[in-house]
């Protein structure tokens, strides 16, 4: 297995434990089980972003630049809803 396979697992893996910390924290009974699950979130999302900054500067995780007449559309769209 390549370095980059390893590396989008882990990012996967990461993300996944970062969706349940968030839901932990959203569904936490107690003040304290809300703190723990919050800066258990927190450490993951900084994980996260170093995997991904990693992944980026090797150039294994590149976004596309998405087109201003989307942007554009997207947000009037949006914005009609209001």
């Amino acid at each position: 297995m390549e370095d980059r396979d390893l590396m989008e697992k882990e990012l996967l893996v990461i993300k996944g434990v970062c969706d349940l910390y968030l839901h932990g924290s959203i569904e936490s009974s107690t003040a304290e089980v809300h703190c723990a699950f919050k800066e258990a979130l927190n450490e993951s999302l900084d994980i996260q972003n170093k995997i991904y900054n990693l992944m980026a500067e090797k150039g294994w995780y590149k976004l596309d630049m998405a087109e201003q007449q989307k942007i554009d559309a997207t947000k009037q769209k949006f914005s009609n809803q209001n």
